[in-house]
């Protein structure tokens, strides 16, 4: 709040960070950026990432002083842009590995009530509430394609109110 001039509120939890997690090597790889300070100082960059715009900018950055991206840190940018999209909807964390995982949200996350309901009516009773904030998927995501193209569904069908069931 200080550094945007803004008057902090200090009687107010600071707030969470969005996690994701996919089980995969997200990295920028030794042998890719071989400087450590620099290293840091994208990953800085990366996290501090307020949009897509900023992260297709530092994605043309790293191809044109580095060359093309190695596997793990495509999936550094790609989680990158899952948290951008989490963190709008008041996702605290998304979990995914081989056999599903969880979604827990914040208190006051933006997401329509009404989605949720018809993700647990689903056939195949793929998901289902684990308390008032977590939901549990139990779906087979045994590659990261899987995984990036599944997380990217579910948040694209929590966040937008004109999508269709897809996730």
């Amino acid at each position: 709040a200080l550094k945007q001039g803004r008057t902090p509120q200090l009687d107010r939890p600071v707030a969470a960070v969005t996690e994701v997690e996919l089980r995969l090597p997200v990295l920028l790889p030794e042998d890719y950026i071989h400087d450590v300070p620099l290293r840091l100082t994208l990953y800085k960059r990366i996290a501090a990432a307020g949009d897509q715009a900023t992260l297709d900018e530092l994605t043309a950055e790293l191809i044109d002083r580095f060359g093309e991206l190695p596997t793990a840190a495509q999936n550094l940018l790609s989680i990158a842009r899952l948290k951008l999209g989490a963190r709008k909807l008041g996702i605290r964390r998304l979990d995914l590995g081989p056999q599903g995982g969880y979604v827990h949200f914040e208190a006051n996350a933006a997401v329509d009530p009404l989605k949720l309901v018809k993700l647990l009516q689903s056939p195949g009773r793929e998901y289902k509430l684990d308390g008032p904030v977590k939901l549990r998927i139990s779906r087979a995501l045994a590659t990261p394609s899987s995984r990036f193209e599944f997380a990217g569904g579910l948040l694209d069908y929590l966040g937008n109110p004109a999508a269709k069931q897809d996730a």
